[in-house]
């Protein structure tokens, strides 16, 4: 398992954003995992949709990040312009969740 400490995942936001140029509003969560190490939750904020949308690192039964999704209770209606907006700012989400793989898979590990 890779070590995903609060500070080196903002790092990795931070450096996500330098190459991208993209993803200001990216945020690591304040949340602690079952075993009370940094949960490694990354909330990617959409301003063209009120869906949460977030990062979430790899498991011992899911070795990939994951982009989810929560639900929302009530539909969103956007037009062809907010479609748009909102196609790019998933594309940011998954080039996140794809670089966030590549760091992962570069970290140092630990027992």
């Amino acid at each position: 398992m890779t070590s995903r400490s609060r500070e080196t995942l903002e790092g990795w936001i931070a450096e996500f954003h330098e190459r991208h140029g993209e993803g200001d509003l990216i945020k690591v969560a304040l949340q602690d995992s079952s075993d009370g190490e940094d949960g490694g939750l990354i909330v990617v904020p959409l301003r063209n949709a009120s869906t949460t949308v977030y990062t979430r690192p790899p498991t011992t039964d899911d070795p990939r990040w994951r982009v989810v999704f929560e639900p929302q209770p009530d539909e969103i209606a956007l037009s062809h312009e907010q479609v748009s907006a909102l196609t790019a700012e998933l594309d940011t989400a998954a080039a996140l969740c794809a670089f966030l793989e590549s760091k992962d898979a570069a970290g140092p590990k630990v027992p």
